[in-house]
């Protein structure tokens, strides 16, 4: 079964969800999981702050941002008995499936797990879906967990379904 588990996580509660079915998952198989927080030195760029500024504050504060979630991430799975580790990666990174990708065979993951929007139609053509990407990329299995507020509406819709279809019949 899985030993070695990556999960992505931005402290979103899509990527939180994803943990948490993650360490689910590690407690049953006795897995490893490898906490991965992604740093962009770019993505908040605007132009108007000058470089010293950006490398004084922006970028440590970003930092500072992802070892704090890698930390809370990493008590939640030790508090589980799960076995844990955490990576904070930084640079001008290309797309989020190459990160995932790389670490994936340096690290020797046989499992991602990732939470996801579950976005369709025009709001997944006009934000993108790393998670489908990763998907596509992947050269190991990923399970996908939807977030927790996706599949309440989706759970309901179904129940209001099936008691229309009742009360039809």
């Amino acid at each position: 079964m899985y030993q070695r588990i990556l999960v992505p996580f931005d402290g979103s509660p899509t990527s939180e969800h994803g943990l948490d079915e993650a360490i689910r998952l590690a407690k049953l198989t006795g897995a490893t999981l490898r906490i991965i927080h992604v740093i962009d030195d770019l993505l908040y760029v605007s132009g108007f702050e000058t470089y010293s500024v950006y490398a004084s504050d922006v970028v440590p504060f970003m930092r500072q941002s992802g070892e704090a979630l890698l930390q809370g991430g990493k008590a939640r799975a030790e508090l589980a008995g799960v076995k844990v580790e955490t990576l904070l990666l930084e640079g001008i990174s290309p797309r989020l499936c190459q990160v995932i990708d790389e670490q994936v065979k340096t690290w020797g993951a046989d499992l991602v797990v990732i939470g996801t929007h579950g976005r369709r139609g025009i709001g997944r053509l006009m934000l993108g879906s790393d998670a489908e990407q990763v998907v596509r990329t992947a050269t190991v299995p990923v399970l996908l967990v939807r977030g927790p507020a996706i599949a309440n509406v989706k759970a309901a819709a179904l129940a209001a379904t099936c008691t229309s279809t009742a009360a039809i019949a």
